[in-house]
């Protein structure tokens, strides 16, 4: 982005006055909701977690946000996906988000992806993008979203639910540590997916409604901070929550050199 563009980006008064609680942080101020309504995030997913996710960052003043959804909303979803309502059960979830974030706030830009992540298709959709917000449901799609992330460069904000627990971590692979480390992988944490069937999913073993509105808003917490640039991000870091015992936990994990991303034989191919 150049110069002259950063500069040609401004606040309305419209703008100033939704965001004045923003804009009196001392960590966020103008210039960070600035680089707020310049960024542009891709959340991977319209459901449990891609609902409150995108209307947090949509409250936040994201000015692009793009949806990447190919199913319609069910009645079953509306117990935890609550960016729909009872009148959009049979509605593309795409469709459905965008006229929710539209009413929460018009100065949003939203683009819709009506499709399923794919090998084939995924890089050319996180290309696009600065940050990417991964809230599927399955492991292909995860790995996918992270491999993809890994060769264009893009931070990954992604989070799994349990039927009572959840996790959540950003992963910057793309880049090194303080001390000269890649920083670690998708596959570091998870070197592969389980055998097929060994996690039930959603439908079969249930959810606790309101624990994807913690960890999609905590999602959408870690997003703000990636893009304006206070605190400390999540790499290298899975934060766990158990909604049983109100329990969150903090596991560090690292760079596997074994790995085939950016493992030692990777960069010593490259």
């Amino acid at each position: 982005m150049t110069n002259e563009t950063t500069n040609a980006v401004s606040l309305s008064a419209d703008e100033i006055e939704r965001y004045a609680r923003h804009i009196v942080l001392r960590d966020v101020g103008g210039p960070g909701q600035l680089k707020l309504k310049r960024a542009r995030v891709l959340a991977i997913g319209a459901g449990g977690l891609g609902a409150p996710l995108l209307q947090y960052l949509a409250a936040a003043g994201i000015g692009t946000l793009g949806i990447v959804d190919d199913d319609v909303v069910s009645l079953s979803n509306l117990q935890r996906q609550i960016i729909h309502g009872t009148p959009d059960v049979g509605t593309p979830k795409v469709d459905s988000a965008a006229a929710a974030i539209a009413r929460l706030n018009p100065h949003v830009n939203v683009i819709c992806h009506r499709e399923r992540v794919t090998a084939d298709n995924v890089r050319a959709l996180v290309a696009g993008y600065d940050v990417v917000a991964d809230g599927s449901d399955n492991f292909a799609t995860r790995y996918a979203v992270a491999d993809a992330c890994f060769y264009e460069r893009k931070p990954l904000v992604t989070a799994a639910l349990g039927t009572f627990d959840a996790s959540l971590t950003t992963l910057r692979p793309f880049e090194r540590g303080p001390d000269g480390t890649p920083n670690p992988t998708y596959r570091c944490l998870f070197p592969s997916p389980p055998p097929p069937g060994t996690v039930p999913t959603c439908e079969e073993a249930g959810i606790l409604g309101a624990l994807p509105g913690v960890m999609g808003s905590l999602m959408a917490l870690e997003v703000i901070r990636a893009i304006v640039g206070f605190g400390e991000p999540l790499v290298g870091k899975l934060l766990m929550v158990d909604a049983r015992s109100m329990r969150f936990e903090m596991l560090t994990y690292g760079w596997d050199p074994d790995n085939p991303l950016n493992g030692t034989a990777a960069l010593t191919a490259g």
